[in-house]
């Protein structure tokens, strides 16, 4: 598409018709491409909501193997390919031409469309691919991170396909043992995956069978959400690799803050990468001392050029060459930078601020903690604690003792201040289709009737 001077936007494969309505009608797209097996969900759209839309190409399992109807006006991706010339002329595009966008995961709202250029995707490969992976044409390639994410396009499209190295694309759901079965068959060297997943396959590891192996992986990564250091220990003690934790976003594109390999601070997302810049300041705008909390601020050539149909976003976000991230860090000593969550989660408990990340990060150290997510709720005296969602080990039973022995660990680790004045055991966490924790959500649940 891009080749031709069209502008792709790929698409989240597991939303529901509703948000598949709000991307075309928002992006105004004029083809919608569609895999056979989402055809059912996509016929349900109303067409008469749809003004912009003038093709659908229903892509079949193979030419002549459709199960399904294609709906009125519909072409066939095989009808097509076999009627079209052989010969693509390119369009001469330019670097600050509009290439694609990606649009947000949405945890706060109705997702934003991030316009991208070609620029964008050379500047991660030369300063993140190449800079911080050294990757060559000798890699294999696997990210449980699907392509239509940012992180996922980068790690399993554009970094292998600008060195020539191999790619190794999974249609599945990336439960464990299917990673495990990716890994030992095709021996990827740089595998990516999410925080989450890396949890899941730490708790699936010593049942497998055969045993999962990740010899083959000269490096992993990890980004999506903060990579508690218990997690980084367990994996590199049970399989012998480091995971290079990260930050990065759909707006930026790729990861611009990373750890390096060999320099590992568990529990960081490391240092900047080559390219970009950082800034963390206060509420008034105002650069912070070292070690202490601001909103962050990064410049680089990948930012994404505007949002879609958004301009006061845009104007919000996005300052001259700078842009809000909407996380919140603090820098230490040696340049690297501490996660301390969003900026709309931060905690003042006492008037003291909390980060609902370190209160996670401990509780997960609990043996019993597969994983937990922490929110702001309101006591009897109308003051903001910390509670604490908790998904336990498969092991595990929920109980008050087991509540109050959590509470206890956290205070044991960290200042006890922060503890968890409620603990909700639940059997899984809201996420977005990134793997991101929606803390919303669990706000909206209502507020807890007792300290427990």
């Amino acid at each position: 598409a891009m080749k031709i001077g069209a502008v792709p936007i790929p698409t989240n494969t597991n939303l529901r018709p509703e948000d598949y309505l709000y991307l075309l009608r928002d992006s105004r797209a004029v083809a919608l491409v569609v895999s056979e097996p989402l055809l059912p969900m996509v016929a349900q759209l109303p067409r008469e909501q749809l003004r912009y839309l003038r093709h659908v190409i229903v892509v079949e399992s193979a030419p002549s193997a459709s199960q399904i109807a294609p709906p009125a006006g519909a072409s066939s991706f095989w009808t097509l390919l076999a009627t079209s010339s052989p010969e693509l002329e390119a369009e001469p595009t330019s670097k600050d031409d509009m290439a694609f966008w990606l649009y947000s995961s949405g945890t706060t709202g109705f997702p934003k469309g991030a316009v991208h250029l070609h620029r964008d995707l050379v500047y991660c490969v030369e300063y993140y691919a190449r800079g911080i992976l050294g990757i060559t044409e000798h890699d294999r390639t696997y990210s449980v991170a699907k392509l239509f994410f940012a992180y996922g396009l980068g790690n399993a499209l554009y970094f292998p396909f600008a060195v020539g190295a191999t790619t190794i694309l999974y249609p599945g759901r990336p439960e464990p043992a299917a990673i495990f079965e990716v890994v030992r068959r095709y021996q990827p060297t740089l595998f990516f995956s999410v925080p989450t997943s890396y949890a899941q396959c730490l708790a699936a590891a010593d049942t497998a069978d055969p045993p999962p192996d990740f010899r083959s992986v000269r490096h992993a990564v990890s980004a999506g959400e903060a990579l508690p250091p218990s997690i980084y220990e367990r994996w590199r003690e049970r399989f012998g690799v480091e995971i290079l934790d990260g930050i990065g976003s759909t707006e930026i594109l790729h990861i611009f803050i990373s750890n390096r390999p060999g320099a590992v601070r568990p529990g960081s997302s490391g240092q900047i990468v080559p390219g970009y810049q950082a800034q963390l300041l206060d509420e008034d705008g105002r650069p912070v001392p070292v070690r202490e909390v601001g909103n962050l601020l990064i410049k680089g050539q990948s930012t994404c050029a505007f949002y879609w149909n958004k301009a006061d976003r845009t104007r919000q976000t996005i300052l001259g060459e700078w842009i809000r991230t909407g996380d919140k860090y603090w820098l230490d000593e040696d340049g690297y930078y501490w996660y301390a969550g969003r900026s709309d989660d931060m905690l003042k408990v006492g008037g003291q601020w909390v980060s609902p990340v370190e209160i996670e990060n401990t509780l997960v150290e609990h043996p019993a903690v597969l994983e937990a997510a922490v929110v702001g709720a309101t006591d009897a005296d109308g003051l903001v604690k910390p509670r604490a969602f908790v998904v336990l080990r498969p092991d595990q039973q929920p109980s008050p003792a087991l509540a109050d022995a959590l509470k206890d660990f956290v205070k044991s680790r960290i200042a006890p201040f922060k503890y968890p004045r409620w603990i909700e055991f639940v059997t899984e966490l809201p996420k977005t289709a990134t793997g991101k924790t929606q803390r919303f959500r669990l706000r909206q649940l209502g507020q807890p009737q007792e300290e427990r």
